[in-house]
């Protein structure tokens, strides 16, 4: 047997469903291992790896090449399996990082590198039994290191809760300190979370407003709805990329062919002068948007015009 069923034999074993232990999941297993196919799994090792790490490793040892696009599938439909099974966890030092970063690492837990390297000896199965009967235990575990950096969030009197990233904290900010000072009494239509795409998303009264959506619909992070004016702001959140740019807007605009409401599209950023922040990105802002900034919420930023913060 090679060792990409062998992995398959482990992660089926470890009581994986069976979409985490295809090919895919098998040779990411063997990537976040470190195991070569003439190795054997007492060479087990936990390495932190990127995505893109374990892309190369896959590509290097086994001459498997996924597509760049390939990596949100390794991270959403194998590696997000994986943390949540208590087989693998996320660097702790990137917890800064919004969850989608491509820089973000993994490595196998402790637990299973211990397991695992007992592979294909007499002590497999009953190491085997003893990982069965304390993975519940494991699980939570992981589960409450990971809920503990998680961002508490209220989005429309709801207690909810952000992944962990400067994304996410950002998008908590808007939310609690944007909407309250220059959305006064507006609803949350739509707020994506880093690790759940459409954590908010009023549908029915996005598209009553007139406003298309579809499977693949270009929503900024955030849209707030002010009946009292019937304003719809558009709200990107920056931390790495997607300024309101003049082709955003344009995208966003296509979904609009049957919206009355005043549209206002705003720009944040949770700094000035930071890595990412405000000044970086200045050359890319349209005009006649608005600009907000987390660490000055008081004040907004109105790119040229004879209208601030009004729809366009």
């Amino acid at each position: 047997m090679g060792k990409l069923e062998e992995a398959k034999e482990i992660l089926k074993a470890l009581g994986m469903p069976k979409p985490q232990y295809n090919d895919r999941s098998a040779f990411t297993f063997l990537s976040l291992a470190g195991i070569k196919e003439a190795d054997s799994w007492s060479n087990a090792s936990a390495n932190l790896m990127r995505i893109v790490d374990l892309m190369n490793f896959m590509a290097e040892h086994y001459g498997k090449i996924y597509k760049p696009n390939t990596r949100e599938t390794i991270r959403k439909d194998t590696i997000h399996q994986f943390v949540d099974g208590a087989i693998a966890f996320r660097n702790e030092d990137d917890e800064g990082r919004a969850t989608n970063s491509p820089k973000y690492s993994y490595r196998l837990t402790d637990e299973v590198l211990e397991l695992i390297r007992t592979y294909g000896t007499d002590e497999w199965e009953n190491k085997l039994k003893d990982w069965l009967e304390s993975h519940e235990t494991l699980v939570e575990k992981y589960t409450q290191i990971r809920e503990m950096t998680m961002i508490p969030v209220q989005v429309n009197g709801e207690d909810l809760q952000f992944s962990p990233g400067k994304h996410n904290e950002l998008q908590k900010a808007i939310i609690e300190e944007f909407a309250p000072r220059f959305a006064p009494g507006s609803e949350v239509l739509y707020v994506g979370d880093t690790e759940k795409k459409d954590l908010i998303k009023n549908r029915e009264k996005l598209q009553e407003l007139g406003v298309r959506i579809t499977d693949h619909d270009k929503l900024p992070d955030v849209v707030l709805y002010r009946e009292d004016k019937n304003w719809l702001y558009f709200i990107e959140a920056v931390t790495s990329v997607g300024p309101v740019s003049v082709k955003r807007m344009i995208e966003i605009q296509d979904m609009l062919e049957n919206c009355k409401c005043g549209i206002i599209y705003v720009t944040a950023f949770l700094d000035m002068s930071g890595e990412n922040g405000f000044k970086k990105f200045i050359d890319q802002i349209a005009w006649e948007t608005e600009i907000w900034v987390a660490d000055n919420p008081d004040h907004m930023i109105h790119l040229n015009g004879d209208r601030f913060l009004g729809p366009r």
